[in-house]
């Protein structure tokens, strides 16, 4: 498929309600255009189309939202690149894109580089690179056999989220609140290192796009009884 066929798909696709709600977003959609397609079909549309790396940079380039979401969701991991990467994290409309960019099952936490990546990103100055790389973390935190990171590597991600958390802008903080979360499911020891941050920071409270939400309560994340059945705890 060709930027003209995708852009066909998605107009047949397009979903007047969540155009509406598009709209009353205001100055938030950074200028973007949108079919109003939710994210749900955004992703059985992009498994359609499979892996095009080629069509994923050129989809890029569009100011249609649901194309650019098309476009990190069909990118080949094996194509892209560290220098790609650090392009796309500043042309994410203000953070719009940053959770289908760095969490959220992506195409970039598949690359061969991604823990350096995160690692990188968790220490840098700009806040949308440090929402990035925290969502990298969560998304890390899934990992098995070879590709996983040690648990030491984990315990300093934990002890910088410890430290910096209360001093991060909301989105920041949320994506922090993931990654501890997902990083405490991991082991005893990390569950329980994870939950004295979890304790001590506490409850985290955000707004979405359409008002106040419950706060998101990791340590209740990482006391399930299921969790505490699986890690022995």
């Amino acid at each position: 498929m060709n930027v003209s066929d995708v852009m066909a798909l998605l107009e047949s696709e397009r979903d007047e309600r969540g155009i509406k709600h598009w709209r009353n977003l205001g100055d938030k959609t950074a200028g973007m255009k949108s079919f109003g397609i939710g994210l749900t079909r955004l992703r059985k549309l992009a498994k359609q189309l499979g892996r095009d790396h080629e069509l994923a940079l050129v989809l890029w380039q569009t100011d249609v939202y649901d194309a650019r979401v098309i476009a990190l969701l069909i990118d080949d991991p094996k194509q892209v690149t560290p220098e790609q990467a650090e392009r796309q994290v500043d042309e994410l409309a203000g953070g719009m894109l940053a959770h289908v960019f760095s969490s959220c099952d992506a195409t970039l936490a598949k690359t061969p580089f991604v823990i350096e990546l995160a690692e990188q990103w968790v220490q840098s100055d700009d806040a949308v690179r440090r929402r990035c790389g925290y969502g990298l973390m969560y998304e890390a935190s899934k990992f098995s056999g070879k590709k996983a990171p040690s648990e030491d590597f984990f315990l300093t991600q934990i002890a910088r989220i410890g430290e910096h958390i209360d001093n991060e802008p909301e989105a920041v903080r949320m994506a922090m609140g993931s990654a501890l979360m997902g990083i405490g499911k991991r082991s005893a020891l990390l569950n329980q290192t994870a939950l004295r941050v979890a304790q001590v920071v506490g409850p985290i409270e955000f707004t979405s796009a359409s008002g106040q939400c419950d706060p998101f309560d990791v340590a209740k994340h990482l006391t399930s009884d299921g969790l505490k059945k699986k890690l022995g705890v």
